[in-house]
């Protein structure tokens, strides 16, 4: 256990977090690219979680974990433009990094390349925005938050939260290289703990790769998958063992024995009250509130008050659970099963009976994606607990950065074995395997993995729009190209060509930000390159100790990267890698470039950037019209309420629904749509809200072009509740035919919790 003075604190140190959710109706979600994945509710918030570390008096780096898809060059060149104005030179595109959870649960519309944003019908500005904002005002606090403290480091494997989805492509690695590594995933969680000199331990960051498809492809509430739900776990258990303490508990340590996944899973209210022995008053209590009727409300302010606002002038604790190479990791870790027969799906191509539509992974908590993406998380969260508890390694060293942006639709790479030759990598195409999506969320129209020959009726297709030319062709052999995005740009760029590559130095702490996603092999040769470079220098500037992560899906996004031999294969993965055969080579030259650089104190840096596209960006997302209840009905009244003189218990379902109005007319942004509140004596008092996992909002219309519409708040009661009287209200606003928002609220009628 790490016993440092406080007054050895090495580095300033912040933390901040900011919700950043989206719209939460008619918007398609990111990730699985299914135009009829449309969110309509809300499962638990998004937000940007801001780490800052500083050398007092030296440099400073910034790191920004998002509970999106990815992160997007658009928002990436607009938050670099705010804290420019805010702070002059002191943040910027060298020493800022955003990075991605990759949850497939989050509102699209926020990427500025066609490819990225046909499914939301173009650009949404509501998701941008949402995102932007979000990313400024974590790292707002996390700035106002600097004060000095310690870092500590630890690392554990992880078993049973992971596995390769495409394992027929790993094995076409070299078999002496497969050899050295126990899993055909990476197993190993990387943490760091921050610890101030006042609070004592103000949070965590992790690195661990799986996927963030825990939930489907159907899934339509917004959710931060198994990496958000981790954060929230970890948070609550933080505000549970009341942590941040101050000096005096300045390394408490978590009690992990006993951490079970029943009992912290869920968020447990600051409410304590005792239980009530005498069932029948309790009964009567609650039976003497009725539901309240809509309420119209002067404005949102009273919505925003959040059952986690409540710091007591301490700094809150921040957790995040950040994405690293997951190209090929699946969080569904029973396997891929045949929906129609049930058994295991085509090993090589990952279809039954030829049709990769049936073939469907299969979480720890099948057939309830819920239960897999609170399993998932659980399991993250467990080790992270217990890494933080028993992280005692210092962290030590420079604050150190270095970045640059490559035109990876052309860039010169210099293969190093065989012959020595120099090839180049190609502007961005995509396989016909890349439309036969994952076993996570399978494709349509009969395409397969594993297809290296493509075939004539989908080639005319793709010549409709753009037909590649010979050289590209060559390039991206053996690849089939489906659509050649690279040379695509009508209306604008279908995909990205200049990436920016980054790596920020902690002490002995190196992180590799990547604009992709890369497979477990990649990421492997990727981190043992650096790694090299770093330590074979003879400086003694890093020793064996040096701890190397990859941040995966940082600061825009450019799909995938495979290993030479999986790119072979043509599974998913690689035919997503856009850059052809050599990506990862072009990636691995230029990241021991940037470590030679940071190792000799030399600059690095190019002329080149990516455009802003934000002047070009198309948006076919209708407005919202109005809202409007039947005649004698006002927003917010209930339309089924919670059975008279019920009683539930700890893993029942309570249902409530509401006349409401379209989410998107205000986000409610540090607010909440949905609310469970507990009888304290007279008082009604917040208990569970948007943000716990226990409680879902779900929004709908009768119809698609109708003005009438939904809410309904389901809350399964957790284990640790406490008995007592409680209700449930929901919070909306709705926009006349002139276009004025008004805020409404209303509550079922009162129950009783055993």
């Amino acid at each position: 256990m790490a016993s440092r003075a406080l007054s050895d604190s090495t580095y300033l140190i912040g933390l901040g977090s900011y919700d950043m959710t989206g719209p939460a109706a008619d918007v398609n979600m990111m990730g699985y690219a299914n135009a009829e994945q449309i969110a309509s509710g809300v499962h638990f918030r998004l937000k940007a979680r801001t780490l800052i570390v500083a050398e007092p008096g030296g440099n400073r780096v910034v790191f920004v974990n998002l509970d999106a898809c990815m992160a997007s060059q658009l928002v990436t060149i607009k938050v670099h433009e705010r804290l420019k104005s805010r702070y002059g030179n002191m943040y910027n595109e060298k020493n800022v990094a955003i990075s991605g959870i990759h949850t497939h649960s989050g509102p699209g519309g926020y990427l500025q390349y066609v490819v990225y944003i046909v499914t939301s019908l173009g650009f949404v500005r509501q998701s941008f925005d949402a995102i932007v904002d979000g990313i400024e005002q974590s790292i707002i606090e996390a700035h106002e938050n600097l004060r000095p403290g310690n870092i500590f480091v630890n690392n554990g494997e992880l078993l049973d939260a992971s596995i390769n989805r495409s394992p027929s492509a790993y094995l076409n690695n070299p078999a002496t290289e497969r050899s050295h590594y126990k899993y055909d995933v990476d197993k190993q969680m990387t943490l760091l703990k921050f610890v101030d000199e006042k609070w004592g331990a103000v949070g965590s960051f992790n690195w661990f790769a799986t996927h963030g498809t825990s939930m489907s492809r159907t899934n339509s509430l917004i959710s931060g998958d198994n990496k958000g739900a981790a954060a929230r776990f970890m948070e609550d258990w933080a505000e549970q063992e009341g942590l941040p303490k101050g000096s005096d508990s300045r390394y408490h340590g978590a009690v992990v024995t006993g951490l079970r996944h029943s009992r912290f899973y869920r968020r447990v209210s600051i409410i304590i009250p005792q239980p009530h022995e005498n069932v029948y008053e309790l009964e009567q209590l609650a039976s003497s509130f009725p539901a309240s009727g809509g309420k119209h409300l002067a404005s949102s302010k009273s919505v925003s008050q959040r059952v986690r606002d409540r710091q007591d002038g301490k700094p809150k604790f921040v957790s995040a659970f950040c994405q690293s190479n997951c190209g090929d990791v699946s969080p569904n870790v029973l396997g891929a099963f045949c929906i129609d027969t049930g058994l295991p799906c085509d090993f090589n191509h990952s279809t039954c009976n030829g049709k990769n539509e049936l073939c469907y992974g299969r979480g720890p908590g099948y057939p309830d994606e819920f239960e897999s993406t609170r399993i998932i998380g659980d399991r993250q969260f467990v080790k992270a607990v217990e890494l933080f508890d028993t992280a005692s390694e210092l962290v030590k060293g420079k604050v150190d950065y270095r970045q640059t942006y490559l035109d990876f639709s052309k860039l010169p790479v210099a293969l190093t074995d065989g012959d020595q030759k120099v090839v180049k990598t190609c502007p961005a195409a995509m396989g016909f395997a890349f439309a036969a999506g994952t076993t996570d969320g399978p494709g349509m129209f009969d395409f397969k993995q594993g297809d290296d020959k493509g075939n004539a009726f989908w080639k005319l297709v793709r010549n409709i729009l753009k037909t590649p030319s010979q050289e590209q062709v060559a390039c991206q052999q053996p690849k089939p190209i489906l659509l050649d995005t690279g040379d695509m740009n009508i209306p604008y760029d279908w995909a990205p060509s200049i990436l920016p590559v980054q790596i920020i130095r902690i002490g002995q702490v190196v992180i590799l930000c990547v604009p992709g996603e890369f497979t477990t092999m990649a990421g492997r040769r990727l981190r043992d390159a650096v790694r090299t470079v770093l330590t074979s220098d003879g400086s003694g500037e890093f020793g064996s100790n040096v701890q190397i992560v990859i941040a995966g899906l940082s600061n825009t996004y450019s799909q995938y990267v495979t290993t030479f031999e999986e790119y072979q294969i043509q599974r998913y993965e690689g035919a997503s890698t856009l850059y052809g055969p050599h990506t990862l080579s072009g990636y691995i030259q230029e990241f021991e470039k940037l470590a030679s650089a940071l190792l000799n104190g030399k600059s690095f840096g190019s002329d080149l950037q990516p455009p802003d596209l934000l002047d070009k960006q198309i948006s076919l997302l209708p407005p919202v019209v109005m809202d409007a209840t039947p005649a004698g009905v006002k927003f917010g009244d209930t339309s089924a309420d919670v059975p008279e003189n019920s009683t539930f218990r700890p893993g029942d379902m309570v249902t409530a629904t509401f006349w409401s109005a379209c989410p998107r007319n205000d986000l409610l942004t540090k607010g909440t749509f949905s609310l469970v509140e507990f009888l304290d004596s007279s008082t009604w008092v917040p208990a569970y809200d948007d943000d716990d996992f226990s409680l879902r909002f779900k929004w709908s219309r009768p119809s698609k072009l109708s003005s009438y519409s939904h809410a309904t708040l389901e809350w399964r009661i957790p284990e640790t509740v406490a008995a007592g009287v409680y209700r449930l209200r929901h919070f909306g606003a709705s926009k006349s035919l002139l276009g004025k928002i008004s805020h409404f609220t209303g509550t079922s009628r009162a129950f009783v919790v055993l």
